[in-house]
């Protein structure tokens, strides 16, 4: 991210209060069942506690959407196919707004009920420790936004000429139930159904685009690595679709507002350049396709790093597609463990968009450096903020997790790695990094362990003063 730049198909379910009393039960009550317990209700995240469910981990997502940007509707099925972790009586899924229509699990009819923003299910059998389960869930409604400790709106947003869904930190839930935390990760199958005249685009690759009469259009949209939740999107809009291919062979995919068009064609034509230096420096690109998507101007009032396609509101400049691009392999492919995690994803892309400039002739990563210790706005124009206002590996609060410390001091710990380590030791931390961690989750502390163990450093105070340290730190 950077804030700096700025259909229901089957019967309803047994009434809630019906619903409510069964679900209090923590026993099973079909005979020849495991005696289950429910699946927490959250996994205690330091910013969001409520985020995520316990319980089970989500194998795949097949997320069915159909959308009408005239009435705002929503008609869609969620099939969520995942594991159990451990018996369950019931477990809960995250969705915020919406009608749920029904939910089965293995088939069979489950009961449900809501309370806020957690769809509790009670399968009609509980589920054995290890086993594979199907819920599908059918749902419909408006889809809102949601408004973010930092004032900013994610979740399902309208545009000028459709909608949008996308979800960081928590927003994904607005449009389908899941297990929002990047600690989950999955496959995903989204088919968007459209009205004809409009493009429907996701992650990953388009596998079929289909005339399904009435005037409307299905886009299949098929994302075989692993994904948190917070990186799906769906965007719908009259956008002007161009692809292509990277020289290494990486499929491209840009899906650009045609008010946007001229505006982004500047930095769109550095991509397949930026995706191959990318793989030089970090490792192979993670993904089977790359590209953007440009929503009209002012859709949002950020650039996001949706896995395979970054989202951009009005059209990007070569630095902001840098960095989203650069969250392919810092966030996407190699996410955080916790929302605490977060300069793991953002001052690793601000450091990307460093080392760009110094790799092509311009202000090197010792220069920005140099820049904010001064506070020297002639060579970045961002010196002169508050980028120790905080450690990065410690935010004060979910507002701050999109801070300039989490971005800027978060690249300058990297950039004191390197000072310490030397170049060649440095650049082969940021490629096995990379590399070691690929499709998973990683915590600071995983981080800290690995670079002290791959370029045989101590490097206990750059971590206290540079990462953990309160006030502003010091060269040395």
């Amino acid at each position: 991210m950077d804030h700096r730049r700025a259909l229901s198909r089957l019967t309803a379910a047994a009434p809630a209060a019906a619903a409510a009393t069964l679900l209090a039960l923590t026993t099973a009550c079909t005979a020849g069942t495991v005696q289950g317990r429910p699946g927490a209700s959250g996994l205690r995240d330091p910013y969001f506690p409520k985020a995520g469910n316990g319980g089970y981990q989500i194998e795949h997502y097949g997320l069915d959407l159909d959308y009408d940007p005239a009435d705002g509707e929503l008609n869609a099925t969620a099939v969520i196919t995942a594991r159990a972790g451990q018996a369950l009586s019931s477990f809960n899924l995250d969705l915020a707004g919406l009608k749920v229509e029904s939910v089965t699990v293995q088939g069979e009819e489950a009961r449900f009920n809501r309370t806020g923003r957690e769809l509790t299910v009670r399968p009609a059998k509980d589920l054995k420790k290890g086993e594979v389960f199907r819920a599908e869930i059918d749902y419909r409604g408006e889809p809102r936004p949601i408004v973010d400790a930092d004032d900013s709106k994610e979740g399902w947003i309208t545009t000028a000429d459709g909608a949008v869904g996308v979800g960081e930190p928590i927003g994904s839930m607005a449009w389908f139930p899941g297990n929002h935390h990047p600690s989950d990760k999955a496959a995903y199958d989204i088919t968007l159904t459209v009205p004809k005249g409009y493009e429907a685009v996701s992650n990953g690759e388009l596998a079929s685009r289909t005339d399904t009469g009435g005037g409307r259009t299905e886009f299949v949209w098929h994302e075989p690595a692993p994904m948190a939740s917070y990186l799906a999107v769906a965007a719908i809009g009259k956008f002007k679709v161009t692809t292509g291919r990277t020289p290494s062979g990486v499929a491209l995919y840009e899906a650009v507002a045609p008010a946007e068009a001229a505006a982004s064609a500047p930095a769109l034509a550095k991509l397949p350049e930026i995706v191959e230096w990318g793989s030089r420096r970090f490792g192979p690109y993670p993904f089977g396709t790359a590209g953007a998507i440009v929503l009209p101007a002012q859709s949002l009032t950020y650039a996001l790093e949706t896995q395979t396609k970054p989202v951009f509101s009005g059209a990007p400049d070569e630095d902001l597609l840098l960095h989203e691009t650069a969250h392919q392999w810092f966030g996407d492919s190699v996410s955080p463990k916790s929302w605490k995690d977060m300069w793991l994803n953002e001052g690793f892309a601000t450091y990307a968009e460093w080392l760009w400039s110094e790799d092509h002739g311009g202000t090197t990563a010792q220069q920005h450096f140099d820049a904010y210790l001064k506070g020297d706005t002639s060579v970045d124009d961002d010196a002169g903020g508050d980028w120790a206002a905080f450690p990065p590996a410690d935010p004060p609060g979910a507002k701050d997790i999109s801070g300039m410390p989490v971005y800027v001091r978060g690249a300058m710990v990297l950039q004191r790695i390197r000072q310490e380590v030397g170049d060649e030791k440095f650049f082969a931390l940021l490629r096995g990094w990379a590399t070691d961690h690929k499709y998973g989750n990683a915590s600071t502390a995983d981080f800290t362990a690995y670079a002290e163990r791959s370029t045989g450093h101590d490097l206990k105070k750059v971590w206290d003063v540079w990462l953990y340290g309160e006030g502003r730190p010091k060269q040395r």
